[in-house]
């Protein structure tokens, strides 16, 4: 017989839209993991485990809600909470009546959700007490804890979902201002999970902590995981890193997940006074993580290995780096990490078996190895589309290829190593080439007592200016000249074009919603600051 693994890769009707119904369907034992959020969920306790029937009667009551108050098939539905439950629950619940739920990021400004909302031309609202507060023209139907109202048994039958309908609509960072609506149907969301249920399992797959911003597509995903994997996981609401540490200590997963974001808190913590022995695995999408963030993970915990002996347990965890996004329905890439890794450099690995990758000219042609050039990527997992927006869903593809937004080169052994984002760096295809990620990551591997740093350049009087600005650890010397180390780790081109390097705290750096740096912010305000004859914020 097969297992349900297999049931479920095999079953051409599975999608983004239907993962709790159908792996009931498939005979999933009712009293087997469903999910565990850090939050009461209806009349349970926060952290009470949801076994997969309670976890179904309790999307069910929501199911009967939405019904009786009018939603259904097409209906575009935003959800703007913090609690990792509201918005899970409601998503799922979402889904079964055919809706389109649209996740929203907490931590949006009121502005721009409110902008971001219009352009959805959204049916309703689902908006938690201190959100809806903050809506003043928005059509608010509830709060997202009123739909535990409804009655289970009156729940209407599953909405029977074609493959390109749409499931969901989740949002980019917001570097350059309001977010981009991503769009995912029933099938693009789950072709890369359907392909990884027909691999073997991961270690660390089976007990999950979940530190990936809730709204985001990477957490849609990792709900439908462990779903089909009939795995455990603790979904966060709050991903800072001393909740974290916390959870991991309390609850001991064996995998965790999370942005770079995630490891740069944690790096900033002494890691040896909390016990971490329970973690084999880390997992980091969005943003391909930095070496020495890496490095401090990977030496705690622990992963199985197979010797000449047979298995075995040894101390150091896997990290597994790489690329993904919105858009990209999954990380594109992978490479792993162990105590014993030398291959970093911001190398993202190679793309998975699901996937085609390549670095294209401005003219959308290929580029031999070693040249840098955009990324272009293929998948099943990719977004068709931006909701309402054909200007940028179309902007973003050239030549058959989507295009990331980012900067990379790939070397002859067929390893893509990231550059930069295209709106931050000074790249042409001829002239200076100048980046400030990987900037970034060789000033973090050269000194040591930099936690984090953030480099942004500005053209001012026809000339490309470099901006460093270094958070150190709490030990360093504030003072130091560090001029030379940092120019020596940049390289000469853009050494030559470094104009001030200064210190800052952790709350200096402006960032977005999911935690990456809004460059674009930085570099108007150093120009604001120039013109003004203001100095560097320390």
């Amino acid at each position: 017989m097969k297992s349900l693994r297999a049931q479920l890769a095999a079953d051409p009707a599975i999608g983004a839209g239907n993962v709790l119904a159908t792996v009931i369907a498939h005979g999933a034992e009712l009293q087997g993991p469903g999910l565990t959020f850090d939050t009461a969920v209806d009349h349970f306790p926060a952290e009470h485990p949801l076994t997969l029937g309670e976890l179904d009667e309790r999307v069910q009551a929501r199911t009967a809600w939405l019904r009786e108050h009018g939603i259904g098939g097409r209906d575009v539905v935003a959800i703007w909470a913090t609690e990792a439950a509201d918005i899970v629950l409601s998503f799922l619940a979402l889904t079964r009546v055919g809706a389109i739920p649209a996740l929203m990021n907490g931590k949006m400004a009121p502005a721009i959700a409110e902008e971001y909302i219009r352009r959805l031309r959204v049916t309703g609202v689902l908006a938690d007490a201190e959100h809806r507060e903050k809506l003043s023209g928005a059509p608010i139907l509830a709060e997202p804890k009123d739909l535990g109202t409804g009655d289970p048994a009156a729940a209407p039958e599953h909405y029977r979902h074609h493959q390109d309908d749409p499931v969901v609509i989740t949002h980019t960072s917001g570097t350059t201002g309001v977010p981009k609506a991503v769009l995912h149907t029933h099938t693009t969301l789950y072709a890369a999970l359907k392909h990884l249920l027909t691999m073997p399992q991961a270690q660390g797959t089976d007990r999950i902590l979940n530190a990936l911003p809730i709204p985001h597509t990477a957490t849609i995903l990792m709900v439908n995981q462990v779903l089909g994997n009939r795995a455990e996981m603790l979904l966060l609401s709050s991903q800072d890193a001393p909740n974290l540490l916390r959870q991991i200590e309390r609850w001991k997963p064996r995998g965790v997940y999370g942005f770079a974001v995630t490891w740069a808190g944690l790096a900033r913590e002494d890691l040896s006074r909390h016990d971490l022995a329970s973690v084999r695995m880390w997992f980091n999408t969005g943003d391909c993580a930095h070496e020495p963030h890496i490095r401090k993970l990977v030496a705690v915990g622990s992963r199985e290995t197979v010797t000449s002996q047979g298995r075995t347990t040894v101390p150091g965890s896997h990290f597994i780096d790489g690329l993904g996004s919105s858009e990209m329905g999954h990380n594109g890439f992978h490479v792993t990490h162990t105590i014993d890794s030398e291959h970093y450099g911001r190398c993202i690995g190679k793309p998975y078996q699901f996937a085609e990758a390549t670095v294209l000219d401005s003219r959308g042609e290929e580029l031999p190895p070693g040249n840098p050039g955009l990324l272009g990527f293929r998948s099943p997992s990719v977004s068709p589309a931006y909701w309402n927006d054909s200007v940028n869903t179309y902007k973003f593809r050239l030549n058959g290829w989507f295009l990331t937004g980012d900067l990379v080169y790939r070397d002859e052994t067929g390893h893509f190593f990231h550059l930069d984002r295209v709106p931050d760096a000074v790249a042409g295809f001829e002239g200076p080439q100048l980046y400030t990620s990987m900037s970034e990551e060789r000033i973090l591997a050269a000194l040591p007592e930099v936690l984090d740093c953030t480099v942004i350049i500005v053209q001012e009087n026809g000339r490309f200016l470099t901006d460093v600005l270094l958070e150190l650890s709490p030990d360093a010397d504030p003072a130091a000249d560090r001029t030379e180390p940092v120019r020596r780790a940049v390289g000469e081109e853009v050494a030559a074009t470094i104009r001030r390097i200064a210190v800052i705290g952790e709350d200096d750096v402006p960032v977005t919603v999911t935690g990456k740096v809004r460059k674009v912010a930085l570099r108007q305000e150093r120009l604001d600051g120039v013109a003004a004859g203001a100095g560097v914020r320390r």
